[in-house]
């Protein structure tokens, strides 16, 4: 993964439909039901945290072609689980997700091949066999409510009693945004270490939360000061719905870091709508569509031939933060091995 992206500007991400569009944007244990006004419709699992740029290319999609759209938003492991339930049925058409998981689903045999033209992204950013690719990028980051100072924070400070029940964090195993909690803990302190600190942050710990969305509002209204996020989601709650909390990267020996959690897309295997669901694919990854993932998302392109603006977004917000390569695939071959060691350390 590339390890610097340039700034974007957030406009508007207003719902746009107009015509047959058909747009649901359902919770993980509801059903998806919209249809075109010909009954062309493609079903999306995602990881929550995109929706306004969702909305606009969704509605944008189906004004081209007349195919309706569905979402089914969760957490990032929610989604593959679900999608790996339905395998007698499938119902998903694409999976959207971020790593380890979307490296899982390949693994377990959820995706397959799309043979849409990624000639455009970096290897860095795809898969070799063609089951997946980067649709937008993105960072692990914390949130804190502006009653406290994060400029400093490191991440011994968040094991200070004044944050007893009143931090949170997603559910490594379950959000994407927890495991790349528990992933940069890793690369930061050792498996050993990261597991020591994690267990002494359960004392001030709330509970498990299997997505990291959300935990903006409970620390926007101040029942959590302190919690997990990503770049991405957050800045655009932000601006969209006027969130007061602040962006911080916790510090460790002087030095903030992070790790990229992009959102990744592949197509399901057995999809439903396989041809609709190829062109869907091929219309997010088109230049036009990844332009306005800053602008719209805070979120970045990995498109080679898109530009980037120079000002505002994740660029300024990452300014100053180490990004911490991740082996995925290494994560993933340890992972269950990893989650069992985090759940016997926190008793979670």
């Amino acid at each position: 993964m590339r390890t610097s992206f340039t700034a974007r500007r957030l406009s508007r991400a207003a719902l746009l439909l107009a015509g047959v569009t058909a747009v649901a944007f359902t919770a993980a244990c509801g059903g998806t039901g919209a249809e075109s006004a010909d009954g062309k419709t493609v079903t999306v699992y995602s990881a929550d945290g995109v929706g306004g740029w969702y909305a606009n290319r969704f509605a944008e999609f189906t004004e081209q072609t007349g195919i309706a759209v569905n979402l089914v938003e969760a957490g990032s492991g929610e989604v593959v689980n679900r999608v790996d339930k339905e395998q007698s049925n499938p119902q998903a058409d694409i999976v959207v997700t971020l790593p380890p998981f979307i490296q899982k689903a390949k693994q377990q045999g959820l995706l397959q091949p799309s043979g849409i033209d990624t000639t455009a992204f970096p290897d860095a950013d795809k898969d070799v066999d063609g089951t997946f690719v980067t649709m937008a990028g993105n960072f692990l980051c914390f949130i804190a409510n502006p009653a406290v100072d994060a400029s400093a924070l490191t991440w011994d400070d968040l094991l200070r009693p004044e944050y007893k029940g009143k931090l949170q964090y997603s559910t490594p195993g379950q959000a994407g945004d927890g495991t790349a909690v528990l992933v940069l803990l890793q690369q930061l302190r050792g498996k050993q270490g990261a597991l020591d600190y994690l267990k002494a942050l359960q004392a001030n710990n709330v509970g498990p939360s299997s997505s990291t969305g959300k935990l903006q509002a409970k620390v926007d209204k101040g029942e959590l000061l302190i919690a997990n996020g990503d770049v991405q989601m957050n800045l655009t709650t932000v601006k969209e719905k006027g969130s007061t909390f602040t962006v911080f990267f916790p510090a460790a020996d002087g030095k903030r870091s992070t790790v990229s959690v992009p959102y990744m897309m592949g197509l399901a295997k057995g999809a439903p709508h396989k041809d609709d669901a190829t062109a869907l694919m091929e219309f997010l990854l088109a230049p036009d569509a990844q332009r306005k993932l800053g602008p719209e998302a805070f979120a970045v392109s990995s498109r080679t031939d898109v530009d980037a603006p120079a000002d505002g977004g994740p660029a300024a917000t990452i300014d100053g933060v180490e990004i911490v390569g991740v082996d995925w695939d290494k994560v993933l071959a340890d992972l269950d091995a990893d989650l069992a060691a985090y759940q016997q350390a926190t008793g979670s």
